[in-house]
């Protein structure tokens, strides 16, 4: 073999058959490690995961005899053939507690065919199969503790993958090996059926035909040669390539028990099992789960992530490995510990990994598609916390790191992403994904890179605005999945009385803020099926003429699209008559997430990604400034999150319109996409804190504001983000309702005196501004403190305005959209 194979697999190119037998000859194990080490950061980054779960023994017995194995036993008198069904759910229940996701289901092959005490146990059981209580035990532990089964019973059926499908998040069969003669008398597995190769890789097989997600891998040094392991780690490749459900390959090393006929038999050495690792992800590439127990390392952990792994599989913290019974699991500490060692980051996933939650129609069964969303952060990780935005939870004390002057640890290739982000080079997607993905010490660096250069670029002020919301309708004829705020024949969420504003009530609202103290009047609503583009210059003029000095910051790019159609004009033409009728800026609301992938299914109806693109840089261009937002946590990934911000970039690098860059975190509450069980429940905190630091330093220099919202994050919450790039903290608002209508419980109005006490005992200075930045004057800020008790508000019962403008009306326009453009 030459160096070319090392060098194609390195540069990402799949190896043929025969370049990777050729490795059975290649002894050096550092350069294969080198590679393979790269190959799994590229696709796993600096994360090297392990599930947490309960091990459940459903039986002992089995029908094969593997002659290194102490997990089989023959039927003892006056022990029960089968765990029952309470003993499972307890063991079930103590995992739980112990923050286990997984229920490892561990059992014999088919005993009934050997053993009269497993059908007779069976029979006592109502089954005639060990395969039909399984499904049962299974079953029972999903519905009553919420701990996802994985199963590993054996040999299976088309029917019977089909049929535990159902009941189970994966499965799994170890193939073992690919050698035959390993069978035969002499053999490891002579007298076990259930072994011999071809019945295993059938299995496997038929597995992919019914979309199971699944583990398999190599059990090394019980005779096999090197050349052995490569032709069955290339039998798994193929099958995985015809039907891609192979979610892992496991490479275990053998370990001589006593008491069985391989007691004196060699163990394979330690750098023989770091060659079969590499080797294994070499033959798969970066993409594949290479996985090696931790529990048999016997102190190499650090080389085995230095060969090529990326997860520890399962870990438990409250059974034992009854498999291994003599190698207890490393406790979790430790294992965390070794991990950080070798610079990575451990994570807790669910027993299916986060590539198949992509797809959980095609990889998981009905059952488990809402429990899944309910329990994973947007990697696919486990969440592991219990606060979302919007609620009274404990925000994780993970995110105190934050208060630590002391300079965080960093892994991998972070360092030089922040140093770029800090010198204002444009970052690619890469990059802002690499960023997206810091966790540990790498999170607390991603913040107080963004800290620093808020320090610079902005210094210790943060700024607020005096704002009154004005959400003139709830009323919408669109079809947002994850809004909770509309109401009419086509909202998701028909909850609440409907309303549609009268000018008299704009009016009032207005000159009320306007005593107050407030420089602004914030107004969005929905899409009223009898609003014109008319409709919306009206109520630019009502409030100008109440209140001349108050600036309007009014109309999502949806308002503007949908106002410039009903009236056929371009939107630069509409938009110029929206400025004359007094409209000062654009919220830069209806982005949600800028990619037409997550689109699709958050808001259909809705205008699509270079439609609000095109709204915002005709605004503009003539002269109105915007805010940009991104409203995240529900289905999108981070490649969404890196795009959006690419797109608001670009942008932003031609117009220089935006004026600040808004998260804007998805409450779940009552969101209709979340009450479906299609939607996860919100961001996690750290993901919320990225949010804020990683737009910081991707945007840098070109958007120089980036706002924190403490309707969604309370008090608490933006006090942390104002240490990971935020110097705003928007609107003092006076009423709030989108977000109270999804279940946010953060309150309607923070006052002058609360906003200003809250951002002093930050050690930030305030100052409150326009809707432009500018230091509002000494008359407007004396006037806002102290101010007096809101009047109750008036939704006005709903009335026809006249011309309808409605989905089906806004849909027969769409291929016609760039007439507006």
């Amino acid at each position: 073999m030459t160096r070319d194979v090392l060098d194609r697999a390195a540069a990402g190119h799949r190896l043929s058959d025969t370049d990777a037998v050729g490795l059975s000859d290649w002894t050096d194990l550092a350069p294969l490690a080198t590679v393979a080490a790269a190959l799994r950061d590229q696709g796993f980054g600096n994360t090297i995961s392990y599930s947490r779960k309960v091990f459940i023994p459903l039986t002992h017995l089995c029908r094969d005899v593997c002659h290194y194995c102490t997990f089989a036993q023959p039927p003892k008198r006056g022990e029960a053939a089968y765990m029952s069904v309470d003993a499972v759910l307890e063991s079930a229940r103590l995992g739980a507690t112990a923050g286990c996701t997984e229920a490892l289901f561990t059992l014999g092959d088919k005993p009934e065919l050997r053993y009269r005490a497993a059908s007779d146990g069976l029979a006592a059981l109502g089954h005639a199969r060990t395969l039909d209580y399984l499904h049962e035990a299974a079953g029972r532990t999903f519905a009553e503790t919420g701990l996802m089964p994985h199963l590993n019973p054996g040999l299976m059926e088309a029917d019977d993958l089909r049929r535990l499908r159902d009941v189970s998040a994966s499965m799994g069969i170890m193939l073992e090996t690919i050698s035959d003669r390993l069978s035969e008398r002499g053999g490891p597995h002579f007298g076990s059926p259930d072994k011999l190769p071809a019945a295993r890789l059938e299995t496997i097989r038929l597995a992919g035909e019914a979309a199971v997600p699944f583990t398999s891998g190599l059990l090394i040094g019980i005779g096999e040669t090197r050349r052995e392991r490569i032709e069955a780690l290339l039998a798994l490749r193929t099958l995985n390539e015809r039907y891609g459900h192979i979610q892992e390959v496991i490479v275990q090393n053998f370990c001589a028990k006593p008491e069985t006929r391989m007691s004196s038999a060699p163990e394979p050495g330690l750098d023989d099992h770091l060659w079969t690792i590499a080797v294994a992800r070499l033959i798969f590439g970066p993409e594949m789960s290479i996985q090696a127990p931790p529990n048999l390392a016997k102190g190499t952990l650090g080389r085995l992530i230095a060969a090529g792994i990326n997860d520890w599989g399962g870990v438990s913290p409250v059974t034992p490995d009854y498999v291994n019974p003599e190698a207890p699991w490393p406790h979790l500490e430790i294992l965390g510990r070794a991990t950080e060692a070798a610079g990575k980051h451990l994570v807790q996933r669910l027993p299916i990994y986060p590539t198949y939650l992509r797809e959980p129609e095609r990889w998981l069964a009905p059952a488990f598609r809402t429990p899944v969303l309910e329990a994973i952060d947007s990697d696919g990780y486990v969440r592991g916390e219990d606060w979302s935005p919007g609620s009274n939870q404990p925000i994780p004390a993970y995110a105190t790191a934050l208060l630590s002057p002391a300079a965080p640890a960093i892994t991998g290739s972070i360092g030089r992403v922040l140093d770029m982000a800090q010198a204002g080079r444009s970052l690619d997607e890469a990059d802002v994904l690499r960023l997206f993905a810091a966790r540990g010490g790498d999170l607390v660096a991603v913040c107080k890179a963004a800290d620093e250069l808020r320090a610079a670029v902005n210094g210790d002020t943060v700024s607020y605005v005096v704002t009154r919301n004005i959400n003139y309708t709830n009323v919408c004829s669109f079809k947002c999945r994850f809004c909770a705020f509309s109401k009419g024949k086509l909202a998701e969420n028909l909850r609440g009385t409907p309303y549609d504003l009268s000018l008299d009530e704009v009016e009032r609202r207005s000159c009320e803020a306007w005593e107050r103290g407030a420089t602004e009047v914030c107004m969005q609503g929905g899409i009223h099926p009898d609003y014109t583009g008319e409709t919306y210059l009206d109520i630019c003029r009502a409030v100008k003429a109440a209140v001349p000095g108050m600036h309007v910051h009014a109309f999502s790019p949806l308002e503007v699209w949908q106002g410039a159609h009903t009236l056929g004009m371009p939107l630069a033409e509409y938009l110029s008559s929206l400025r004359e009728a007094g409209l000062g800026t654009l919220p830069g609301t209806a982005a949600e997430i800028l990619d037409d992938e997550v689109r699709e299914v958050l808001c259909a109806d809705k205008i699509r990604t270079d439609e609000w693109l095109a709204v915002m840089k005709a605004a503009h261009r003539v002269g109105l400034r915007s805010t940009s937002t991104i409203m995240f946590g529900h289905i999108e990934r981070p490649v969404h999150w890196a795009r959006h911000i690419r797109r608001v970039r670009d942008l932003q690098q031609e117009t220089g319109g935006f004026t600040e860059f808004v998260p804007l975190p998805f409450v779940h509450m009552e969101a209709p996409i979340y009450l479906k069980g299609m939607a996860r429940r919100g961001p996690t905190f750290r993901e919320v804190l990225l949010m804020h630091a990683v737009p910081r330093l991707a945007l840098h220099p070109h958007i120089t504001n980036i706002q924190a919202s403490w309707v969604k994050l309370g008090a608490e919450g933006v006090a942390l983000a104002l240490r990971a790039g935020v110097n705003d903290l928007g609107g003092t608002l006076m009423n709030e309702t989108i977000s109270r209508a999804a279940g946010a419980s953060h309150g309607q109005e923070m006052s002058p005196e609360l906003m200003e006490e809250l951002i002093r005992s930050c050690g930030r200075t305030p100052l409150q501004r326009t809707t432009l930045y500018d230091p509002v004057s000494s008359e407007r800020r004396a006037m806002s403190f102290g101010a007096g008790t809101l009047l109750d508000v008036v939704n006005t019962p709903l009335r026809r305005r006249g011309s309808v403008a409605g989905p089906e009306r806004y849909a027969a326009r769409r291929d016609s959209r760039l007439d507006l453009v």
